[in-house]
């Protein structure tokens, strides 16, 4: 599946909506760990392009398409999704982590146009403005590190982007803390020991995935090779379990959808 939603669980990894290999968006709910994958249930629609992040224990997932969506769903431990908040507007193309309590929504597509916010949401009503990123962006990739969210990479109007941002929730200011090696969007991202990885990716044209895995430590700035994943592969759902990042899915530089799933223990 390419594009779906993942946030970790513990030692597994839950895994929502995506497209198929017709390039359809499924509604599936799926619980991923490095050696299975099981199906768990469905959301009310089939959707792509969506994020997802774990507040309290518990796994919510954000927007998505097609057409854009407003509704944010929690999941039950038993594969469920019930309505539990909104999005000022209906966004795809987002992505999301979570912070002291709170997840954050960066950026996105309403289907007309490119979004520059960076939303907050404590687990229940509208998600709110908290900040404005340089530019408009979707498909970032998006970690947190040293009590900060971390937006690397992602789409500005066609082009992919080299910047990687910090977001800092109590000054609420953005920050430009890097610069990748090369621009880079749809790109996974996740973060092991204070350092953030974005995983795969393309750049501005279709076919130009990368294997690379790169490493941006946004205390010092520093951006270094980390890796190299077994193909080139954007569009990768990520997440942390049990101190490995679990990859899902994603597309190849032949636009093959991918059915993998890869378990990172050991990057560098």
């Amino acid at each position: 599946m390419q594009d779906p939603a993942a946030t970790g669980l513990g030692e597994r990894a839950l895994l929502v909506g995506g497209l198929d290999l017709s390039d359809a968006s499924v509604g599936d709910v799926l619980l991923a760990a490095p050696s299975t994958v099981t199906r768990l249930g469905s959301v009310p629609q089939p959707l792509h392009d969506a994020a997802a992040a774990t507040l309290g224990g518990r796994a919510y997932v954000f927007g998505g398409g097609e057409p854009s969506r407003s509704e944010i769903l929690a999941i039950t431990p038993d594969g469920h999704a019930t309505a539990a908040g909104q999005l000022p507007l209906g966004a795809s193309d987002v992505a999301a982590a979570s912070l002291d309590g709170s997840a954050y929504i960066v950026g996105g597509f309403t289907g007309t146009q490119a979004l520059d916010t960076i939303l907050t949401w404590h687990g229940g009503g509208v998600a709110s403005l908290v900040a404005r990123l340089p530019h408009p962006l979707r498909y970032a990739a998006v970690a947190v590190a040293g009590g900060r969210l971390i937006v690397a990479g992602g789409t500005n109007g066609t082009s992919a982007t080299r910047e990687v941002y910090a977001f800092d929730p109590i000054t609420r200011r953005v920050s430009l803390v890097a610069k990748l090696l090369h621009p880079v969007t749809h790109a996974a991202a996740a973060t092991l020991n204070g350092i953030v990885y974005v995983i795969g990716g393309r750049g501005s044209t279709l076919g130009s995935q990368r294997s690379e895995i790169l490493a941006v430590d946004p205390a010092s700035g520093r951006v270094s090779a980390a890796g190299r994943l077994p193909r080139p592969t954007s569009d990768m759902g990520a997440a942390v379990i049990g101190g490995q990042i679990l990859l899902a899915g994603g597309r190849e530089a032949t636009g093959q959808v991918s059915a993998a799933v890869l378990v990172l223990s050991a990057v560098g």
